[in-house]
């Protein structure tokens, strides 16, 4: 999960490194550190833990020499706490003249120390990644041969890792390798990048290589090498990134999670564009991986996902299944292959994850396809693995996602969701064409009334700031208002680290009505009254049953909805739509509030405590 950038070529490199890590910190932020290799041919490396302003402080105070090599890391922790010594980079040998990033964990880390450790090595961190750095020394002192010697080592290996290293006897190259973990190339004009992600060099170069499994790269500034552990010759891929710098950057946003939350119609929209034409027909261009033919013998699907990105799997189960009529279920990622699920040729597993490097989704695909299920990804990154080991994706072109907690990437792969359930059904032919047109009409109408939500935020940010001293936040949901629900507890956990669950409504009687006292903020999330399936009228009871013993209610509904305001003290609404499209606009009030509320506490609301953007470990 941890953020990392190498670089080789003439400009600056502390300046590259620097830039590429401040566009990574969100992938981990307990420390950072870089090393270069200077003109004169000497190592020096600076690391603080902290955030990434620490660094910068302390190579203010001990400035690092011109260099054309380097490397840099921002740190989420796993093996020993963040510290100035666990910071990486990592130095090995007894000269120390190898420097080693890492991002992952070594799972047989401890068998290799102690292997180490009888030969006399001494080790001055916590970490599993001093391992490697040491091992790949001792190899190069055997052989000379700084690529034979890394090799040799990463095979080694187990667990997921990507690994760069520079040494000072070979200073024109930056070494790597991948397995289980993320890892791009960028290609420059006399230089040449590397990147856990594109944010590391997208404002120097667009154009890209995705690093396959158990690859090894060898870079210089004039050249990319790329080869297989066993040593053949890759021939890779290059792809163009569609963004641009500036897309990274808040553009005068107090937080990158206000810009992301502002950013949603354009990412609905840009979801949208080019698939659903304008009589409301889709069209999807990208998975032709799966045949007509695989999608009329379809049994079953199950959709893998975790955190935000379950719940928009929950939400897209509803269409789907009303739509398609093929059963449907949510499994979360990392729960999946441990319970041995029955997966036949007719099952199609639907991944979803906005980075594409999710490693719990990742294994939950591979175990699938292993066992003959196809694999459709909603993937938000171009050359991700999870869009490159799919047999179909649906990219959902949200752009950039900087903030830890997810906003238009949820809203953008709710809409991907939908378009999936649209497309499947028809195929199918199990509902009327007219029906699935009508629905893909208004899901056009969509960014339009994003935007209207979003110009009215004010009254969800009011509540959110005046809810600061807030001990606990319940959130209950009846039909797709209950992902929603759960997503507006997960918000308000990640961002302001209380007490905040979401339920299903109609469950308050069975058990969860035990947690209302006086004052209890609950916030609802209320079915249209034109629901067709009179969940309206239920849900108003549930709201009048928790107001019975004090609780507060905020509620969550469409405009027109007169007989909600009789009974909640505050109502929030959001426009009309298609019963099963509101979440992507009753999810979004609930973004503001926790964004609101942790602002409040005094937060960081883009790096909260403990948690990275993208979980590439298991």
């Amino acid at each position: 999960m941890c953020g990392i950038v190498g670089y080789v070529g003439p400009k600056s490199t502390l300046d590259v490194l620097i830039g590429g890590l401040r566009r990574l910190e969100y992938r981990g932020y307990d420390s950072a550190g870089v090393s270069v290799i200077s003109p004169d041919g000497h190592l020096e490396t600076r690391k603080k833990a902290g955030k990434l302003v620490n660094l910068v402080a302390e190579i203010e105070e001990h400035p690092l020499p011109t260099a054309h090599i380097g490397i840099g890391h921002t740190r989420w922790a796993t093996h020993g706490a963040p510290t100035d010594g666990n910071a990486h980079p990592h130095l090995g040998g007894q000269r120390q003249k190898l420097s080693l990033i890492h991002n992952g964990i070594i799972e047989n880390f401890a068998e290799l120390k102690a292997e180490l450790v009888a030969e006399g090595t001494t080790f001055s961190s916590e970490t599993d990644s001093e391992v490697a750095a040491h091992l790949i020394a001792r190899e190069f002192e055997k052989s000379g041969d700084l690529a034979k010697a890394f090799a040799s080592v990463v095979v080694r290996l187990h667990g997921a890792f990507t690994i760069l290293v520079i040494h000072e006897d070979q200073p024109d190259m930056v070494l790597a390798a991948r397995r289980n973990a993320p890892l791009v190339i960028g290609l420059g004009d006399g230089e040449n990048f590397l990147g856990s992600d594109v944010a590391a060099f997208v404002e120097h170069t667009k154009r890209a290589i995705s690093v396959g499994q158990d690859e090894i790269v060898i870079l210089r500034a004039g050249s990319v090498e790329v080869r297989s552990f066993d040593g053949k010759t890759v021939q890779p891929e290059e792809f163009t990134v569609d963004w641009d710098a500036s897309a990274a950057s808040k553009g005068g946003w107090s937080s990158f999670m206000a810009k992301e939350i502002a950013d949603q119609p354009q990412a609905v929209a840009d979801t949208l564009m080019g698939r659903l034409n304008s009589d409301g027909s889709v069209r999807l261009t990208e998975t032709d991986g799966l045949s007509h033919e695989d999608i009329k013998n379809l049994e079953r699907i199950i959709i893998v996902a975790c955190g935000t990105a379950s719940y928009a799997g929950d939400i897209a189960k509803y269409g789907i299944e009303k739509w398609s009529r093929i059963p449907v279920q949510v499994e979360l990622s990392h729960e999946f292959r441990y319970r041995d699920p029955i997966i036949t040729k007719n099952t199609l597993i639907v991944a979803i994850s906005q980075s594409g490097e999710t490693m719990d989704t990742l294994m939950a695909i591979r175990y699938a396809k292993e066992l003959g299920a196809k694999v459709l990804a909603i993937c938000n990154t171009q050359g991700a693995t999870l869009a490159r080991e799919s047999d179909a994706v649906i990219y959902t072109h949200a752009g950039p996602e900087v903030a830890v907690a997810s906003t238009k990437a949820l809203t953008a792969q709710i809409t991907a969701g939908y378009l999936l359930g649209l497309w499947l059904a028809s195929i199918r032919g199990a509902v009327p064409a007219a029906e699935l047109k009508r629905v893909g009409i208004d899901l056009l109408k969509m960014p339009g009334r994003v935007s209207q939500v979003i110009a009215g935020l004010e009254q969800a940010q009011r509540l959110g700031t005046s809810m600061a001293d807030a001990k606990s936040v319940l959130f209950l949901g009846r039909n797709v208002g209950f992902p929603v629900a759960m997503e507006g507890a997960l918000k308000l956990k990640e961002l302001a680290y209380i007490h905040a669950e979401g339920f299903a409504a109609g469950e308050l009687k069975h058990g969860p009505i035990a947690l209302i006292e006086e004052g209890q903020p609950v916030i609802v999330i209320v079915p249209s009254p034109r629901d067709e399936d009179s969940l309206h009228p239920k849900v108003i009871s549930n709201i009048q049953e928790i107001r019975a013993r004090g609780a507060k209610i905020i509620a969550i509904a469409e405009e027109g909805d007169e007989q909600v305001s009789n009974y909640a003290e505050n109502v929030i609404f959001v426009p009309r739509c298609e019963t099963l499209l509101a979440p992507i606009l009753t999810v979004i009030p609930l973004q503001a509030f926790a964004l609101a509320l942790s602002t409040a506490k005094g937060l960081d609301v883009d790096q909260p405590r403990n948690l990275a953007k993208s979980v590439t470990v298991e």
